[in-house]
């Protein structure tokens, strides 16, 4: 690729990966009711239909050391085309194969020019505002529990 076109390229996938995330981490009643607003949507076939498995998670001693198998989490995915042959993924922690196919579809249509700007102002920017709503209330409990500690110098050497 060109530099250019690598740089688009990395630009995209940038993107899709950022309302994936959002979509991800949404709460399941609140996509379902993002996508009801969208009204009717255009027919989609599934390329691999929602099913659940495993995946093992992985961490680091102390956050930066050595990498270990922590266990298993289970993870439901989703493939979908639409009729424009553009393909769209969603996987979601858990067994939630309505979450997982809604994900996919939505990933499609914001790869579509003429669906982006809707899917992502009547879906994606709520959800990511009431994610961030979500976490800074979650910031304001916990920093309600911060414990600052001194030391007093006792004059002694």
């Amino acid at each position: 690729m060109q530099d250019g076109t690598a740089d688009r390229h990395q630009a995209a996938q940038a993107a899709r990966a950022a309302w994936l995330r959002v979509l991800v981490l949404a709460a399941p009643a609140a996509l379902e009711q993002a996508v009801g607003r969208l009204g009717a949507l255009p027919a989609y076939r599934l390329l691999r239909k929602p099913e659940s498995g495993m995946a093992m998670v992985r961490g680091r001693a102390g956050g930066t050391g050595a990498q270990f198998n922590l266990g298993e989490v289970s993870v439901t995915r989703c493939a979908v085309t639409l009729d424009a042959g553009v393909v769209g993924v969603g996987y979601v922690q858990g067994r939630a194969h309505r979450q997982a196919e809604q994900i996919a579809l939505l990933d499609a249509l914001l790869q579509l020019p003429e669906w982006h700007q809707r899917v992502h102002t009547e879906v994606v920017a709520p959800l990511a505002q009431a994610r961030a709503a979500s976490a800074r209330q979650e910031a304001a409990v916990a920093a309600q529990t911060k414990v600052e500690f001194f030391t007093m110098v006792r004059g002694e050497d």
